[in-house]
C-alpha cells in the first residue's frame, strides 16, 4: 500500500485540475514527493497559482491516506493512475486526461470496440425504446456500452446491453461507492455482477455536485469510440458530451425525432450539422465493419410459456409490457386501471414470472 496511499491523496486534492496534477506529479517523479512538499518549493513551479499551493497545503492536513486507502480496499475500489498500464490508452489522448480513475469492477477491454449511448434524463417512450434497442444489439455484437448512470438513456442504455449479457461501464460524476441516482441501485449492483464496471476520477465519497458532471462527459466520450445520442433538447449536456467527441475526432451519430419533440431538437440539429443517422442498429454495425453471425441469424421459435391462462385484467396487463421497458405512467395510460389496480397487477404478474422489474417502476416481459 505504500505508494498507492499517496496516489489517492495527489488525485483527490481538490481544485487543482486534472492538468496541473499531470505537470506536478511529471516534475517531482512522484505523489510521494507531492505529499510532504514544502511550501516555499510548492511557489517555484509557475504553473501554479497561489490558490494551488493553498489547496495543495490544505491536503496535506487532511485525513490520513492509508486509511482512506484501506476503506477503498473494503470496498473492492482501486485506484488506476496515468502511468499504469491498465489506464485507458484512449484517455490519454485527452488534453485534460484524470490523473487516476477510481475503478469498482473491472475497465472496459482495451481491444473491444465501445459506444458511449447517452440523452435526455426525462426522455421519452421512444428514446427509452431505442435507447435499450441499441444497448442490447451492441452488446449482441460485443460491443461495450459506455455510459453516466443517469435517469433516462443513460439508464436504459445500461439495461440494454444488460439484457443481452454484454459488458457496459458507468462513468460518474461522484465518488463510485456512491450510487447516482439511488434509484439505479439494481442497475449499479447490475453492472458489477455481470462483469462491468463502475468509474470515477472523484476520490471515494465526493458527492455528486453539478461542477462534476461536465467532467464526467469528457471521459465517456473519451474511452468510446463511437457517441450515440438517443433524445437531446437544444441545450443540454448530451451536446456538450458531443462537441467533447468531435474536438477529440470521434464519430457522432444521433437518432432522428418528430420535429414537434423539444428532446428531438438537439439531435435533429446535430443531423442538420453532419452527424451520422442512428437509421437501425444493424446499419450502425455495418458501417462501423461489424456484422456477427448472431445478428444475421433468424430468431429460434421457442414455445411462449406465456401463453397460459391469465384473468382479464392481468392479461390485460400483459399485453401491454413488452420487450423493452415501460414504466409506470406509461402503462396507467395504456390499460385505463386505476395506479393502485395497475401496480397489484404488475406484482403478480412479476411473481408468478411473467415480467420483471428492470429498473425502479420499468418492467419487460421475460
Amino acid at each position: 500500500m505504500g505508494q498507492e496511499k499517496y496516489e489517492v491523496w495527489f488525485a483527490g486534492i481538490r481544485g487543482l485540475g486534472a492538468r496541473k496534477k499531470y505537470l506536478l506529479h511529471e516534475a517531482l517523479k512522484s505523489c510521494r514527493n507531492a505529499y510532504y512538499i514544502e511550501e516555499t518549493q510548492l511557489k517555484k513551479f509557475p504553473f501554479l497559482t497561489e490558490k494551488d499551493c493553498q489547496e495543495i497545503r490544505q491536503a496535506q492536513k487532511r485525513k490520513d491516506p492509508e486509511k482512506i486507502c484501506e476503506e477503498m480496499k473494503k470496498k473492492g475500489i482501486r485506484i488506476i493512475p496515468y502511468y499504469s498500464e491498465k489506464y485507458p490508452p484512449k484517455l490519454l489522448q485527452l488534453a485534460d486526461f484524470p490523473f487516476a480513475l477510481f475503478v469498482k469492477g473491472k475497465l472496459p477491454g482495451k481491444d473491444t470496440e465501445k459506444a458511449a449511448i447517452i440523452g435526455a434524463r426525462n426522455c421519452t417512450a421512444y428514446g427509452e425504446k431505442y435507447a435499450v434497442e441499441y444497448g442490447r444489439k451492441l452488446a449482441q455484437a460485443g460491443v461495450d456500452v459506455i455510459s453516466g448512470l443517469a435517469r433516462g438513456i443513460d439508464g436504459m442504455g445500461h439495461r440494454g446491453a444488460l439484457m443481452e449479457k454484454g459488458k457496459t461501464f458507468a462513468v460518474l460524476g461522484c465518488g463510485v461507492d456512491i450510487c447516482y441516482p439511488r434509484e439505479h441501485i439494481g442497475l449499479y449492483m447490475d453492472i458489477l455482477e455481470q462483469g462491468g464496471g463502475i468509474l470515477s476520477e472523484f476520490p471515494p465519497g465526493t458527492p455528486p455536485l453539478a461542477v462534476n458532471f461536465p467532467l464526467r462527459n469528457r471521459i465517456i466520450s473519451g474511452l468510446s469510440d463511437v457517441i450515440l445520442i438517443m433524445e437531446a433538447r437544444e441545450r443540454s449536456g448530451s451536446l456538450i458530451t458531443a462537441d467533447l467527441a468531435l474536438e477529440q475526432g470521434k464519430e457522432v451519430y444521433a437518432l432522428p425525432g418528430s420535429v414537434d419533440s423539444p428532446l428531438s431538437t438537439g439531435c435533429n440539429r446535430l443531423i442538420q450539422q453532419g452527424a451520422g443517422v442512428l437509421l437501425s442498429a444493424e446499419n450502425l454495425l455495418n458501417e462501423w465493419g461489424i456484422m456477427p453471425d448472431n445478428l444475421c441469424r433468424k430468431t429460434e421459435i421457442k414455445p411462449d410459456k406465456n401463453k397460459k391462462t391469465l384473468e382479464s385484467e392481468d392479461e390485460l396487463v400483459y399485453s401491454c409490457v413488452g420487450l423493452y421497458p415501460k414504466n409506470v405512467e406509461h402503462l396507467v395510460l395504456e390499460t385505463g386501471l386505476e395506479i393502485r389496480k395497475l401496480m397489484r397487477v404488475l406484482v403478480s404478474l412479476e411473481l408468478q414470472g411473467y415480467i420483471k422489474e428492470v429498473s425502479k417502476n420499468y418492467y419487460i416481459r421475460r
